[in-house]
């Protein structure tokens, strides 16, 4: 595994890296946003993308859309931050 342990999901008994799962969305013209690619997307057609990407496992269950990402000042996305904002949705949905 090349993230780190708190980035780990565990889904069907497998670890899935959310480095990975990111990099595979990363590929999608419309993860950059509507302002700079022109493209909007649903939450929908990015699971279709990761289905036929990545294995069952690694595979999004569902996708939320924010304004924005809380980040350091160094531009490194605070993913302690996002799992605390959204913690309700995520274990609603697991």
């Amino acid at each position: 595994m090349v993230d780190r342990f708190k980035d780990i999901v565990k889904s069907g008994g497998e670890n899935v890296s959310s480095l990975r799962v990111e990099s595979v969305l990363a590929t999608t013209p419309a993860s950059r946003g509507p302002r700079w690619s022109g493209c909007r997307t649903t939450a929908g057609e990015l699971m279709e993308h990761c289905r036929a990407t990545l294995a069952g496992f690694e595979c999004p269950k569902d996708v939320l859309f924010v304004d924005s990402l809380p980040e350091t000042v160094g531009g490194k996305v605070l993913k302690y931050r996002l799992r605390q904002a959204h913690d309700g949705h995520f274990t609603a949905h697991a």
